[in-house]
């Protein structure tokens, strides 16, 4: 049995960075992720896309932005069971939660902290009857490395972030680029539709809104996109990838079996410091709700923090937690001796 402080499931950039607030207090922490590396959406979804809300970073790569987080928890040498879902917990005698993954696993904590972005999730897919039969051969739904798109036709479907800002950077790699979207207006940030708009008006993408794909045609391999333009009528349009983003579907797995109080396949917490109503048990990321909920790296950071402070004082009530700032303290390792001087 792997024993630790703080089980945090989910290896994303917020149960990263979790490890390195719990390292602060002399915390050690145990992360189990079902996919095969750290990293979360960041790493397997889009480990080359351009993040620009994250403080200090004008824009960094959500690979780029993995790799130094990873740096910056390596002082506190935490441990990793890495493709393996957690799958049941169990309270014992002595308080602590018993974790099992679905390979085996045991983990004990006396917290848990639950970090796992959307959970188990897929792409929603739209309704095109012969979509899987092109899947891997010019359909794609999620753009690891968009240099796979250099110098080549492209479109893309939707009105989200995620298919403004591929468009956007999308537009100096391939040769083609072509957004539609069945409406006029827009879901994403202003911004990025009024760069879309820009990118249009200029002639570097096309976008056709009112508009959406109803068939794919090809011989093995994509070759184009039948679209149904809502004055204009059905037209074919050449091309040598489709890229459909309307977003994932997520799912609690078997985390929504925990007892844990959960709305639309997100778990209530408390944004006092974001326990659930499990005691012993935070949420934190994208995978919990509160009022004004905003699904933002850098608030999961915030989460993650009031979370760890909370989290000392649940397993060492009887001890005062002194808060100091890094520039006074610095940043030291995880050394077991430390940590005897904590809980003495």
């Amino acid at each position: 049995m792997i024993k630790t402080d703080i089980l945090i499931i989910g290896a994303g950039p917020c149960g990263l960075f979790t490890v390195f607030e719990a390292g602060l207090l002399k915390l050690k922490c145990h992360l189990v992720d079902s996919l095969p590396q750290p990293g979360g959406q960041c790493s397997e979804i889009y480990p080359k896309k351009p993040i620009y809300d994250i403080p200090g970073y004008p824009s960094i790569l959500a690979g780029d932005l993995i790799d130094n987080l990873m740096e910056q928890i390596k002082p506190f040498k935490p441990g990793f069971t890495l493709g393996e879902r957690a799958e049941t917990i169990e309270r014992l005698e002595d308080n602590t939660f018993k974790l099992t993954t679905n390979k085996g696993t045991v983990i004990n904590a006396p917290v848990i902290t639950i970090a796992g972005g959307l959970g188990c999730f897929e792409p929603r897919k739209p309704p095109i009857d012969n979509l899987a039969r092109f899947e891997d051969k010019g359909v794609e739904y999620i753009i690891k490395d968009p240099e796979f798109y250099r110098n080549k036709k492209v479109v893309l479907a939707g009105g989200g972030d995620s298919a403004l800002d591929w468009t956007i950077y999308l537009a100096d790699v391939a040769d083609e680029v072509m957004l539609i979207h069945r409406r006029n207006s827009f879901r994403g940030a202003l911004d990025s539709v009024e760069k879309v708009m820009d990118l249009a008006q200029s002639g570097r993408i096309n976008l056709v809104t009112d508009a959406q794909a109803v068939g794919l045609q090809g011989n093995g391999k994509l070759t184009d996109v039948v679209i149904k333009h809502k004055e204009k009528g059905q037209f074919v349009q050449p091309t040598d990838h489709f890229i459909p983003l309307f977003g994932l579907s997520p799912k609690l797995g078997p985390i929504a079996d925990w007892g844990l109080t959960v709305t639309k396949n997100a778990i209530e917490v408390n944004t006092a410091d974001y326990s659930t109503n499990v005691p012993g048990i935070y949420a934190i990321g994208d995978i919990n709700t509160y009022p004004g909920k905003l699904k933002l790296i850098l608030c999961g950071f915030h989460e993650g923090t009031l979370a760890v402070q909370s989290a000392f004082k649940y397993i060492y009530p009887d001890k005062k937690l002194s808060f100091k700032y890094t520039t006074v303290n610095g940043v030291e390792g995880f050394d077991e001796k430390a940590q005897e001087s904590v809980t003495a």
